[in-house]
């Protein structure tokens, strides 16, 4: 079993956000990863490989701000982590903004993703967790890598943060598996929540496929996105696949959907696949709101290893910390079985 985790993730620890109105303590807490890590064996250290594979996905004047923002934020005489509170909704443009409040609004589309002290080395270093499961896949080391990454990605554009995510890991990934030749790459999103980020990364893209399974927007985060006839733009007309479901989807009414989502992917062609898995698919998940038992998530796991791809799993959300590395551990069980 190849798991990659780096503990320099850990150091990003915001303690707030704002969250159906009022302030909660933040639930992408590294205690989340903390017991990921406990439910597995040894894992594999992350190695650097710098900046350049963000710089394929990540606009660089976005990457600049992510690493002195909070720095800005303090020498403006602020305290704690750093927060928007106003946003640019229409004439989005490029300007020469100066002040930091202005910036976070430039580069972000929410208040539940504060940027604190660690949180551009957490975030680096959660990319470089996902670089080295698909750097161990490409030497031959496996077929099947998982990566321990914290915080998450998938709602991360290329020159924006939101939902707790600064790097969007599985567009790195995929990004990074294309330009080493190891294409066609598709990506498969199964978080609770539709993966905005990466959608938009690729959404003119040809050449990438994105399929996810999640939440219908019409009733939960992002709202704005993942609606079923959001398709694709351009060269990427047709590589987009927005599959909602409504709340309280167990296994038995997501099965179906899942066979539509590899059914796509079998026919693109693809030759390795992306797994953005987000374990708040649970019925305890405190922010979520689907059905499934532990049991489920080892369904869902022998079901994508079925396909015979080779995988590089990208972890995402799920906020029941206690029973979290379980729930891991029973999908990572399937999907790293050897084949």
């Amino acid at each position: 079993m190849t798991i990659v985790f780096d503990p320099r993730q850990l150091v990003h620890a915001p303690a707030r956000e704002l969250h159906n109105g009022d302030w909660t303590a933040y639930n992408e807490c590294p205690a989340r990863a903390e017991a990921i890590r406990a439910a597995f064996g040894p894992t594999v250290a992350a190695s650097d490989f710098g900046i350049a594979p963000l710089e394929r996905v990540h606009d660089a004047d976005y990457l600049a701000f992510l690493q002195v923002a909070h720095r800005d934020w303090i020498a403006a005489e602020r305290s704690g982590d750093a927060i928007g509170y106003t946003w640019p909704i229409v004439r989005r443009r490029t300007l020469d903004l100066t002040r930091i409040d202005a910036r976070l609004g430039r580069y972000s589309y929410d208040a539940a993703t504060p940027i604190a002290a660690g949180t551009w080395e957490g975030a680096y270093w959660s990319a470089q967790t996902a670089l080295t499961a698909l750097d161990q896949l490409a030497a031959g080391a496996t077929r099947r890598a998982f990566a321990l990454c914290r915080p998450p990605g998938h709602h991360a554009g290329r020159d924006y943060l939101g939902g707790y995510c600064y790097l969007n890991n599985a567009a790195i990934v995929a990004a990074e598996a294309r330009q080493r030749g190891l294409g066609p790459v598709a990506i498969l999103d199964v978080d609770y929540h539709h993966g905005n980020g990466t959608q938009d990364i690729f959404y003119d893209d040809g050449e990438m496929l994105f399929v996810s399974i999640h939440a219908d927007p019409a009733t939960d985060y992002p709202f704005y996105w993942g609606h079923a006839d959001e398709t694709g733009d351009g060269a990427g007309r047709g590589t987009t696949r927005n599959l909602p479901l409504p709340r309280g989807t167990g296994w038995t009414a997501y099965e179906p959907a899942l066979e539509a989502a590899l059914e796509a992917i079998a026919a693109y062609g693809a030759r390795l696949l992306v797994l953005s898995f987000g374990a708040d698919l649970y019925a305890g998940d405190p922010i979520s709101h689907f059905a499934f038992a532990r049991e489920d998530f080892a369904k869902l796991g022998a079901r994508i290893a079925a396909t015979g791809l080779p995988i590089v799993t990208v972890m995402e959300g799920g906020y029941a910390t206690a029973e979290l590395g379980q729930n891991v551990a029973a999908i990572a069980a399937e999907l790293l079985r050897p084949v």
